[in-house]
């Protein structure tokens, strides 16, 4: 067979698999219109998935056609190796379309979800659907490599070497990959648990902030100053932290004064009142002004309030201390801490001795 006839017998499988490909993306389209009726979620379907069912049907009509049509026979030992590629791109399209697939899905849920709840539901089932996703898809591309590697007649004969020695592979890898391994199952311990979610309020290492990621092996936490303090997913299932939101996002805070004996107190609740009635901040559902303690020459005032989050909270704490401050200085200066000292007379020496 002539050079002639390969490139002819190679040009009709290209355009056999090129129309396929067409048509499958075709029948996306269709499948995508019958599935949503928004044009928008046609497109939200169709752009991500439309090159991965391009790519595996090409490959797979271009598999079959240069069979069907001798051309692999025609190459002579050409023929296998060109055979051994086309199913090694068949596995990594399948592979990226899956992967693709799991995408879409998410999208799915997670806008279902948000539509339905924007509140604590759906932040967790932002988290869990999120690390499900990645979970997946690594699988997916472990197995494709690993599908992709057995295509090759050495890569079965070590494989079966390694598999006859297990035990002792599985330890050194174990060793190896602790650190990540931990962090790796840690982070399926988080979602599982539902111990912190996407958009949850904590308080770390001292620091105030919203879990803004959560991946398979860390956490990222966007502080109240926008820095991101970035932990490992162990540092959550082994040291104590706060979460504001764990079943619900409002939140109780405390504004604490040192201030004289002679302030007063019912006048100081009255002024907290004021300050309240109509608050942006403030959520309506608790207020409470108390003396908590009364020694070394000031009294403690403590004030609590109610947000509907933390960092609603944190405005309303600032007003309310900036405000009663303002309140005691302008009309009770007396009430301003001070320190009392008691004048004691002398006594000379002589009507000490006299004495």
């Amino acid at each position: 067979m002539t050079v002639l006839d390969l490139l002819a017998l190679a040009g009709i499988s290209v355009g056999i698999s090129l129309v396929v490909a067409a048509a499958a993306s075709l029948v996306l389209l269709a499948g995508a219109a019958a599935a949503t009726r928004s044009r928008a979620r046609i497109a939200e379907v169709r752009k991500p998935l439309r090159w991965p069912v391009a790519a595996l049907a090409f490959t797979v009509a271009l598999s079959v056609t240069t069979g069907a049509t001798g051309l692999q026979a025609a190459m002579g030992g050409g023929g296998p190796v060109l055979a051994q590629l086309l199913v090694i791109a068949g596995i990594a399209a399948g592979a990226w379309l899956l992967v693709r697939l799991l995408g879409v899905a998410s999208a799915a849920v997670l806008g279902r979800f948000a539509a339905a709840d924007a509140g604590r539901r759906a932040r967790k089932v932002h988290t869990q659907v999120g690390i499900l996703r990645r979970v997946l898809s690594v699988v997916v591309v472990v197995v494709a490599f690993g599908a992709a590697l057995f295509t090759f007649e050495a890569a079965r004969v070590a494989g079966t070497s390694l598999l006859a020695s297990a035990g002792l592979a599985s330890l050194v890898a174990g060793l190896a990959a602790q650190s990540l391994l931990g962090n790796v199952f840690a982070g399926i311990q988080l979602v599982a648990s539902d111990a912190i979610r996407v958009d949850d309020v904590v308080v770390v290492e001292g620091e105030w902030g919203t879990i803004e990621e959560i991946t398979l092996t860390y956490v990222v936490v966007r502080i109240w100053d926008d820095r991101r303090l970035v932990l490992p997913s162990t540092y959550f299932t082994t040291t104590p932290f706060e979460n504001w939101t764990r079943t619900s996002s409002e939140v109780m805070g405390a504004v604490e004064l040192d201030v004289d004996w002679s302030v007063p107190v019912e006048r100081m609740r009255e002024e907290l009142a004021r300050i309240l009635d109509g608050h942006p901040h403030w959520d309506g559902r608790d207020s409470v002004l108390q003396v908590t303690d009364a020694v070394g020459g000031v009294v403690r005032v403590r004030v609590l309030v109610t947000a509907a989050d933390g960092s609603e909270l944190a405005s309303l704490r600032a007003d309310v201390r900036e405000r009663l401050v303002a309140w005691l200085r302008e009309g009770h200066a007396e009430a301003l801490p001070r320190q009392r000292f008691e004048a004691v007379p002398l006594v000379r020496t002589e009507e000490r001795a006299d004495a």
